[in-house]
């Protein structure tokens, strides 16, 4: 499956070429069949597009048809012209609800695109909660955090330091912020700073180490996986501790 900004770019280009493409095919029926009906058949095209895409491929496409549907399906044909004001109210009609509908099936995808993410996201906190109940060593369960990381915050990379606080890197919080030096970065919502950032690894008071973690520019992050990651390194933590715990105790 391409990547998402692939799907979209995708997308873009289907909102150009396939209005025309349907026009086109239609224009044997544009005698036989009401133009209302034919500007149905755009609607659909419009909403496939917006669904495949995003909002701004939907509003395309939902442009392209009326144009194309002028140029293709309303008499004078093959001109930019509209002789009846019936067809200029149909077209008008189809560029609205072409709109319309682009939108609401754009934020029906991204709706379902957060669903699909966060049970994927909590599936990965279940895994590894699994591990570290299974007695799985703190290494190992770090290991595995580091990779889910990489995949819920899109990283370039991602390392783990044991037992080091060197340097003053930005850090993110438990909340989900970027801060560094006790002063928090004025960044955008979804925005990582260009610079590797600490997430700390401890628990029962404890301090353990930290995962590095090298942002990809110019990606966005949600607040909810960095949120997910947060609990994941507190599950590499949970690790390390049960680990330290189940020691036998050392003479003095």
């Amino acid at each position: 499956m391409p990547s998402w900004l692939s799907r979209d770019r995708i997308a873009l280009a289907a909102a150009l070429v396939a209005p025309p493409a349907v026009c086109a095919a239609l224009t044997p029926l544009r005698t036989s069949v009401s133009g209302a009906n034919l500007a149905l058949v755009l609607v659909v095209v419009v909403v496939a597009v917006a669904a495949f895409g995003n909002r701004p491929a939907g509003a395309l496409a939902a442009v392209s048809a009326a144009v194309w549907f002028d140029f293709f399906l309303v008499r004078p044909y093959s001109t930019w012209s509209i002789a009846n004001p019936g067809d200029l109210a149909t077209m008008v009609l189809l560029l609205v609800v072409g709109l319309t509908v682009s939108q609401l099936a754009a934020r029906a995808r991204r709706l379902l695109l957060v669903t699909i993410t966060d049970a994927e996201q909590l599936d990965r906190i279940h895994h590894t909660a699994e591990l570290v109940r299974s007695g799985r060593s703190g290494p190992d369960v770090a290991n595995q955090v580091r990779a889910q990381l990489v995949d819920v915050l899109g990283l370039r990379a991602c390392r783990f330091e044991y037992g080091r606080l060197l340097g003053h890197p930005a850090r993110l919080e438990r909340d989900g912020s970027i801060a560094a030096g006790g002063l928090r970065r004025h960044l955008a919502p979804e925005e990582l700073p260009d610079e590797d950032i600490e997430l700390r690894v401890g628990a029962g008071g404890r301090f353990y180490g930290r995962f590095m973690l090298r942002p990809t520019p110019g990606r966005p992050v949600p607040v909810r996986a960095r949120l997910v990651a947060v609990a994941l390194a507190d599950q590499a933590g949970a690790a390390f501790d049960a680990a330290r715990a189940a020691e036998p105790d050392r003479p003095a």
